[in-house]
């Protein structure tokens, strides 16, 4: 029997299209490859970082990021490789990291970052779906003087709604585990932080109980095109039909591969650390080391450092050299404290050059949708980038006709 629509893929981008669409009265069905217990959406930062925070492709990336490395602080890893995806992507990246592009991209991040707390709020309050959602701001702090004086001069005119400059004498008040080589903190007023853990299972949970079909543990390899549709997409054992069929396979390019769709895209390797450590000693918000690219995390029952940006990596465990080299980092800029119950994660995000998602409707198979490219953002956009699908399928809309698509889609940014 056909199905109405098929997603491939449960991440939280996934999770969120199967949720909109459901209450929107569409019968979905979810396929996935693992068992939705600790997939890359789970390693999240849990930070919804869409206000007053740099894109990665920013002006000065470059040059900032070799001074860092010269120093032995540098986030960021290039497996050197020939690689023709890799070197069209840097190159993409490098074209994109520009004054106008940023302009663009902080607008569109404020739009649909607003949507998504206001739908995580709703979510919360209409269906009792537990998050661990703290809408209290990011701390973001600063490590290098020449780098803070750069952002206090974009905040000069006092906003008390948006912003607020943390004194150096008052930061360990946000991060009592502060040490005195940190230059100086602001707090940014609108953002969010969340569990992604929580919101990952709440969602599975919901969706179950509620009538969403979840086929796990089966990865679909092949997808079939008859006319100017997908007729069918199978597994090693299985073949599936369906009306609609949306594509959310985070980092795995095969079914676009098949497809010949080529997405500017690139597997980015990042690390997370979740522990325990003394509450006295707990950052009070989320907190983003903004010249380390490191985001420490407050937790409900732990607390979850993220960092690190590998390319050209594919090598899925654990690296411990890059493991110590987070906690060096972050131990710099920090007192000493104890950590406990460590729980070392790694997974691929997938990157576009331009911080855009990857979302539409395919140009030539008319039942085929892409939700994915989010990157390091994909719990502080899926719910928004659901929205705009569901709206898509709900009104048979083609790119073109959706507005959404064509301001916040990496398929018209360039």
């Amino acid at each position: 029997m056909k199905k109405d629509i098929i997603i491939i893929g449960a991440g939280v981008v996934g999770l969120m299209c199967a949720y909109s669409l459901h209450k929107a009265g569409r019968k979905v069905t979810i396929i996935d490859e693992g068992d939705i217990s600790d997939c890359t959406s789970f390693g999240n930062a849990g930070l919804l970082s869409a206000f007053d925070k740099a894109p990665l492709s920013n002006p000065g990336v470059v040059l900032d990021t070799l001074k860092l490395m010269l120093k032995g602080e540098s986030p960021v890893t290039i497996h050197p490789k020939l690689d023709y995806k890799l070197f069209r992507w840097l190159f993409k990246f490098v074209q994109n990291a520009n004054e106008n592009r940023v302009k663009k991209t902080l607008a569109l991040f404020e739009k649909y970052g607003q949507n998504t707390i206001d739908l995580y709020k709703k979510m919360q309050e209409e269906d009792n779906l537990d998050f661990d959602f703290h809408h209290d701001g990011m701390l973001s702090v600063f490590t290098e003087q020449k780098s803070y004086d750069k952002k206090l001069s974009m905040y000069k005119v006092a906003d008390n709604e948006i912003f607020q400059i943390i004194d150096k004498t008052k930061i360990k008040d946000y991060l009592p585990c502060a040490n005195d080589k940190i230059k100086g903190a602001i707090l940014f007023k609108r953002n969010a932080h969340l569990d992604p853990k929580r919101v990952m299972l709440e969602l599975k949970n919901y969706l179950s109980s509620n009538g969403v079909e979840f086929i796990l543990n089966e990865k679909i390899i092949d997808i079939k095109f008859k006319d100017s549709n997908v007729s069918s997409i199978s597994s090693s054992s299985n073949t599936y039909e369906a009306q609609r069929y949306i594509m959310s396979t985070g980092y795995q390019t095969l079914l676009a591969d098949i497809r010949k769709q080529e997405l500017i895209m690139t597997p980015a390797k990042g690390y997370s650390l979740t522990f325990t450590m003394p509450k006295e000693f707990q950052a009070k918000t989320s907190t983003l080391f903004a010249d380390l690219f490191l985001i420490m995390t407050p937790r409900r029952d732990d607390v979850r450092l993220t960092s690190k940006l590998e390319l050209g990596s594919t090598n899925p465990k654990v690296v411990e050299k890059q493991i110590n080299s987070i906690m060096e980092n972050f131990k710099k800029y920090t007192i000493p404290f104890e950590i406990q119950n460590i729980k070392q994660w790694s997974g691929f995000r997938p990157l576009t050059p331009n911080d855009m998602p990857l979302i539409g409707r395919d140009e030539q198979y008319n039942n085929l949708f892409y939700a994915m490219g989010l990157g390091w953002l994909g719990m502080t956009f899926a719910p928004s980038v659901a929205e705009i699908l569901k709206e898509m399928i709900i009104k048979d809309l083609a790119n073109k006709n959706c507005d959404d698509v064509l301001l916040f889609s990496g398929f018209y940014q360039g």
